[in-house]
């Protein structure tokens, strides 16, 4: 390569790794400010979200202890989330389980260890987002073919969940305030009835856990995160 050449090589090569440089740079800088932005539902006593990406070092502790296998982790295509645990609530809610093995097994306090009991939990909101396909609502009794296909029963808890939910296979439809895991259930949510209808009510006391809205026939309802709060 002549020195001419070469010189003008090495100068467009230069240009190029400063300009991919500050872009990767850009990245690294912006992302996490974008996604702690994002709400995600994270797991019972997780910090705000700027600081729980902060501290949570992405370890899987909570995720491995779960014992309804609520708790995911998010992959590549969530950037600076990648590798952080998540629940999806229309596959399986968080069922608010005695002791909080997830938070027990967080090293960090990202999960924070302070929190003990239900009371304590504020994941998010659950709502209504489609009243009119609520079942209760429309008096529509529960078919077998309504009940949702929900996750493999791997133990003992996921048994009983799934044996309670069969069971309201020819019946009116409570299963959202029924089978909801916070202590005082009525606090959280309840059927109430207004103008000859049944409808559920979500109150402030809800923790967002999602149970209501994996376990809806119907899939009426649905988990806001705890930035976002929406209440019916």
């Amino acid at each position: 390569m002549k020195e001419p050449q070469r010189r003008e090589f090495l100068k467009k090569g230069s240009a190029y790794a400063l300009f991919f440089g500050a872009l990767f740079g850009c990245g690294i800088y912006i992302s996490p400010k974008l996604y702690a932005k994002n709400s995600f539902l994270r797991p019972p006593g997780a910090l705000d979200e700027k600081e729980f990406l902060a501290t949570c070092i992405k370890c899987g502790q909570c995720i491995q202890v779960c014992p309804y296998h609520s708790i995911n982790m998010y992959d590549i295509t969530h950037l600076s989330s990648v590798g952080t645990p998540y629940i999806d609530a229309g596959k399986r809610g968080c069922y608010l389980c005695d002791l909080f093995p997830c938070i027990l097994a967080c090293p960090t306090g990202s999960l924070r260890h302070e929190v003990h009991s239900a009371e304590d939990i504020r994941m998010g909101a659950a709502y209504i987002s489609d009243i009119n396909g609520c079942f209760a609502y429309m008096g529509k009794k529960v078919e077998k073919e309504d009940l949702k296909p929900l996750q493999s029963n791997q133990n003992e808890r996921e048994a009983t969940v799934y044996e309670n939910y069969k069971n309201y296979e020819g019946k009116e439809c409570t299963i959202c305030a029924d089978m909801c895991p916070y202590p005082d259930k009525t606090n959280a949510i309840e059927m109430v009835y207004e103008n000859d209808k049944v409808f559920p009510q979500i109150h402030s006391k809800c923790a967002g856990c999602g149970v209501c809205a994996e376990l809806c026939p119907a899939s009426a309802i649905s988990i806001t995160p705890r930035y976002e709060e929406v209440y019916t």
